[in-house]
């Protein structure tokens, strides 16, 4: 079976490229907490006009699809409070906002994050936010078909550049809560 390596002809270990990440991964990679060794996170570097999923296996290979996860920002509004989390799915799912994600927030609505807000808070490009580096109190939550991928391709926090994580990493992120059909 082909892993998202196989794809690309330059796949180097993220901590040697630090200066190609947005702030806030660069500085978490760097500061490392995970529960596997940061060597273990790959970066490739790719056309941030082909950063969206559907143009990215076009033209990379459509095999991709199922080895790629897109992490969205959500807000969470109870009464007055707004929690913002991020949601990491497979990128042929979408995330359960108004079910899986409004229930775990115990909010009473939920929806998508509004693009200034998602960009703002994580300090990531709009079609890059990833998981990595995500602001400390933000719940992030991993569907478990994504924990279970031996390898997903995901947003570097710019549109250039792409992130190759090990799953089961993304499920040691601190803060990450796994979830069953998260994505559907």
């Amino acid at each position: 079976m082909s892993t998202p390596m196989d794809a690309f002809d330059d796949v180097r270990p993220a901590v040697e490229c630090l200066d190609l990440l947005a702030a806030p991964v660069a500085a978490a990679l760097r500061d490392w907490r995970g529960t596997e060794p940061v060597e273990r996170v790959a970066y490739v570097d790719t056309d941030p006009d082909r950063a969206d999923t559907a143009v990215l296996v076009e033209t990379y290979g459509s095999w991709l699809l199922e080895q790629s996860a897109n992490c969205v920002v959500v807000a969470g509004k109870r009464g007055g409070a707004v929690t913002l989390a991020a949601a990491l799915v497979l990128a042929h799912t979408r995330a359960d906002v108004n079910g899986v994600v409004r229930r775990h927030l115990g909010a009473r609505k939920a929806s998508f994050a509004p693009i200034e807000t998602a960009t703002g808070e994580s300090g990531m490009e709009f079609g890059g936010i990833t998981p990595i580096g995500l602001p400390a109190g933000w719940p992030l939550l991993v569907d478990a078909a994504v924990a279970d991928i031996p390898y997903a391709l995901i947003g570097s926090g710019s549109r250039r550049g792409k992130l190759i994580v090990p799953g089961k990493l993304l499920a040691g992120l601190p803060g990450a809560v796994v979830l069953e059909g998260l994505g559907v």
